[in-house]
């Protein structure tokens, strides 16, 4: 496989070159080395996979960049676009001070725009900086952070404020004899910890349970704090703590994937477990769905970037992993001064952070 991994002190971050995925990412914590971002457990196994798979199928693994998210049906590509399924080359891979930093840029261009990924690693930070860039193009292209983590004995969740949680119309596996899905579809709550299931109770997302066998997809929408974006996530058996974060005024929303072995067809095959994807982003579900009249639009939300010649937009995202700390996750994460300031209950913990990175307060490009 064609990787290139990356290093500071404490962390080292590996990219699938053939689709721009993150093959690996270990943060050492103490004597251990943490690995938050999962890998789909057929890549690289040898065995026969379907033939009509997108290659980001095939090689489904830690993060990658959806440009457009979901169906490509502006501009003909794979799902998830070709970010996320086509060839990255690297144009910078050097030692900075006090950390490293490289820069692919994807061979096909989206809606006529080049595409390059930064990664920025800092010494002693437990976080992957990155930031994407399009420039020039035309047209308007929806995006999204694709980070996915696994577990095996669960976990608890915890987000910025969120104004409220939407499933779409449909569930993602609607055939009982190809999977199955927990949450009610359409379905709404501002509650986060009181959301509908398909049997007439409730759910609190803040609880991820390794027995709700389903595959489940929903949309959180930033509420208005003037803070970054975030999602932490506490996973019991591995003792760790994710943490996932952005600028709401560039991503505006953080779409959940909850697949826990609800799809039993290759190469899912029922083997799929403990995986979260924490996708925040600038889209609806879908490139056309995006540019039209959707229902986050109705909502003040905006689900595209405006491309055009002699102009370049951009948007940054954190991804980072720290030993637990109680077992739950903070209820309060604030950015000031080279720090992140993560708050449970009374009791506050301190890591170094770049504050400035995802440029909070400055307006996002239409």
């Amino acid at each position: 496989m064609d990787t290139v991994t990356i290093k500071a002190k404490g962390i080292s971050v590996s990219l699938d070159l053939t689709v721009g995925h993150i093959a690996d990412m270990t943060v050492e914590g103490g004597a251990r080395q943490l690995k938050p971002l999962h890998r789909a457990p057929w890549v690289d196994a040898g065995e026969a996979l379907p033939k009509d798979l997108p290659q980001g199928t095939v090689r489904l693994s830690g993060d990658f960049l959806c440009a457009p998210f979901s169906r490509a049906d502006v501009e003909e590509a794979p799902l998830h676009g070709w970010p996320a399924n086509s060839a990255w080359d690297v144009t910078q891979n050097d030692a900075t001070e006090g950390g490293w930093r490289a820069v692919f840029r994807l061979r096909h261009k989206v809606m006529g725009a080049s595409v390059d990924k930064i990664f920025t690693l800092r010494d002693g930070h437990p976080f992957l900086y990155q930031e994407h860039v399009f420039s020039g193009g035309s047209g308007a292209i929806s995006v999204a952070h694709h980070p996915m983590t696994a577990m095996t004995g669960g976990g608890r969740l915890a987000f910025s404020p969120k104004r409220f949680a939407v499933t779409p119309a449909d569930p993602l596996e609607p055939d009982p004899a190809r999977g199955r899905f927990m949450l009610a579809y359409p379905a709404r709550s501002a509650d986060l910890g009181q959301f509908p299931t398909a049997g007439g109770g409730t759910a609190d997302l803040g609880e991820y349970r390794m027995d709700d066998r389903r595959e489940d997809f929903l949309t959180l929408v930033e509420a208005d704090h003037g803070g970054p974006g975030w999602t932490a996530l506490a996973r019991q058996a591995e003792d760790d703590l994710v943490l996932v974060l952005k600028n709401p005024a560039e991503l505006p929303v953080t779409m959940l994937w909850l697949s826990n072995g609800g799809r039993d067809y290759a190469p899912w095959s029922s083997r799929h477990l403990g995986v979260l994807g924490i996708e925040d982003g600038r889209a609806a579900v879908g490139h056309a769905a995006s540019l039209g009249d959707n229902w986050l639009k109705r909502e003040g939300v905006a689900t595209a970037f405006a491309l055009s010649e002699g102009r370049s937009v951009s948007f940054r995202h954190v991804i980072g992993a720290l030993p637990a700390s109680g077992g739950e996750p903070p209820r309060e994460i604030t950015t000031a001064n080279g720090q992140m300031r993560l708050m449970s209950g009374a009791v506050a913990r301190e890591v170094p952070f770049d504050s400035d990175f995802l440029r909070l307060g400055r307006p996002a490009a239409a």
